[in-house]
């Protein structure tokens, strides 16, 4: 089959004169990614090697059905035989809806929309110390704002590329600019990277500011001058992009930018099918005499062996206690913070006998993005893991925690995608934030995607079960605050044993062994008296009301369980060890 064929200046010119959104930016997507462009069925593809990223945003405009722009995906996937594909799209298509790692809106702001008069006095004080100009060379100040941001700011690795692609791709795209604010000693105070291509936008692509050179309000300056130029220059209307954060969100509404556009991202993984490559060989050597129809081998729709290949490994639970008390039942489980399978199926039997689950404390989504935020930002008296490490260190942890990297990685299909920023963890997060965040992508890489506890939380709320937390976020967070440095930095440096350990402890917690599972374990980092024995007491206290009551079941991490037992014996409870649920 015939490689689509790659776009030519007359198309350029076409999509950059209907651009929607600014993927649309031919030049600038061309050259970040690598990717060779190419259109179908009115939608933009770009492909290198193995990989396709499609823009399900017709440029033609209008609200296409999922379906138009999956029958062209489907397309362009089997001419070009990707096996790593994403997809941006205002709705995708029913069979991607599993694999969606991103929903968001694009926020546009009027060209013609009037400056809040607030912002408008904020940005006169900040222009009476900053100069202002546009320009396409990366200087040394740009170098050490760049790094000085991307150092200070967690970003996704997708963005955290971007950044460091900036200098690449400006002499090849000829309508990128930056624009500039500079104080009186010739120090970056802040910087937008723009793009004018697409005709009627102006497109905020990437922005930076200085706390080492700060001045107030600098990149509020360049909004407004972003939005002088866009007026000048006969935009329509400016693009933000998305609104990513909450604090992000509020920058661009607070200028008067709304959403517009619906915003969906998938990322999977497609498998050569036999029945394909035969299908093409034999229609190179019959000339075109036989002509098969390949639409059983086009999945639309995922078949029902798919749906049910695609769920979660379920698993009985057996980490379980029952207890009783006068005649009342409740149970308690040694939870898994993060695992290879799913408990769901025993889960829901479970929740079936009880009103109330409790957990160590809120698994919210607030309260988990509280505890992040507090984790990404250190305060001056914060341990630094990277001053403790010796690069020989920090290169065997990148290849651990990212596996192998480079060509032959890339070939075999063992390259992570998606690699975490090692390095910015150790040195600009607290020590607890660096450990869990490394930990948890190690797992995530060899398929450990799952969470005892947290799909053990949805499940209670989805049932509509009461559910509480015994900790508060600010005493879980002076419990990690607790956990030591040294034993943080012995981990890491062993963790040629990651997978023997993950191995072991997966077999022991399977089959709800308490004793193996914690001999796997002594040296994990946050199984310390204070982080397990001293809460083992306020964890008691607090659940005895509800458990006394009966019905309810409760959440601890596994570790807990050794002391736990003993004092609800103690505490006048009949303590059994089930089986399984």
């Amino acid at each position: 089959m015939p490689m689509p064929e790659e776009l030519g200046p007359a198309q350029f010119e076409l999509l950059l004169d209907q651009a929607r959104v600014p993927e649309h930016s031919i030049h600038y997507m061309k050259a970040v990614s690598g990717g060779r462009p190419f259109l179908l069925n009115e939608f933009l593809f770009l492909h290198a090697e193995d990989w396709l990223l499609a823009v399900g945003y017709s440029i033609h405009g209008g609200d296409n059905p999922p379906e138009a722009f999956d029958l062209a995906l489907q397309e362009a996937r089997r001419e070009t035989r990707a096996v790593n594909c994403w997809a941006i799209c205002p709705e995708l298509p029913e069979r991607l809806r599993l694999y969606r790692t991103n929903q968001d809106q694009y926020y546009v702001l009027p060209a013609e929309s009037p400056i809040p008069s607030r912002l408008s006095r904020l940005t006169d004080t900040a222009a009476a110390r900053l100069t202002v100009d546009r320009g396409t060379t990366f200087t040394a100040a740009h170098h050490r704002l760049w790094a000085e941001f991307t150092g200070r700011v967690a970003l996704p690795p997708t963005v955290r590329e971007l950044y460091a692609r900036t200098e690449s791709v400006l002499p090849l795209c000829p309508d990128l600019f930056l624009l500039n604010a500079w104080d009186d000693k010739g120090n970056l105070a802040a910087c937008l990277l723009l793009d004018a291509a697409p005709r009627p936008f102006l497109s905020y692509l990437l922005g930076a500011h200085s706390r080492h050179n700060h001045t107030p309000y600098a990149s509020d300056l360049l909004f407004r001058e972003m939005i002088r130029i866009a007026r000048e220059t006969g935009k329509k209307y400016l693009h933000f992009g998305l609104g990513v954060n909450p604090g992000i969100r509020r920058f661009k509404e607070k200028w008067g930018a709304s959403p517009a556009t619906a915003y969906e991202m998938a990322k999977w993984t497609e498998s050569f099918d036999f029945r394909e490559d035969l299908g093409d060989l034999m229609r190179a050597v019959a000339h075109g005499l036989a002509h098969r129809d390949h639409s059983a081998v086009t999945h639309i729709q995922m078949t029902r062996e798919q749906y049910w290949n695609s769920l979660p490994p379920q698993r009985p639970y057996r980490l379980i206690w029952e207890l009783e008390k006068n005649g009342r039942m409740s149970w308690i489980g040694g939870t898994a913070h993060f695992f290879c399978c799913s408990f769901e199926s025993s889960m829901r039997r479970l929740f079936k006998k009880v009103d109330t689950v409790i957990f160590e404390g809120p698994l919210d989504q607030a309260s988990l993005d509280r505890v992040a935020r507090i984790g990404q930002a250190p305060d001056g008296n914060s341990p630094r893991l990277i001053e403790s490490l010796t690069e020989d260190d920090v290169r065997k942890l990148e290849r651990v925690v990212n596996g192998p990297r480079g060509f032959w990685a890339r070939l075999l299909g063992t390259e992570d995608p998606n690699p975490i920023d090692v390095r910015h963890f150790l040195a600009d997060t607290r020590h607890w934030y660096a450990f869990f965040s490394l930990w948890t992508h190690f797992l995530h890489r060899h398929d450990w995607n799952h969470s005892v506890d947290l799909e053990a939380w949805h499940l209670a709320q989805e049932m509509g079960k009461e559910v509480r937390g015994m900790e508060t976020i600010d005493e879980q967070v002076a419990t990690l605050e607790s956990v030591p440095v040294e034993r943080i930095i012995r981990f890491f440096r062993q963790c040629g044993l990651w997978k023997g350990f993950i191995h072991r402890n997966m077999r022991a917690y399977l089959k709800g062994d308490l004793e193996a599972m914690m001999g796997t374990s002594v040296e994990f980092p946050s199984r310390t008296d204070l982080v397990i024995d001293r809460r083992d007491a306020l964890f008691l206290e607090r659940m005895l009301p509800r458990i006394s009551t009966g019905r309810c079941a409760v959440f601890v991490g596994s570790a807990h369980m050794f002391n736990l037992q003993k004092m609800l014996a103690d505490a006048g409870f009949t303590v059994r060890k089930l089986r399984k649920i």
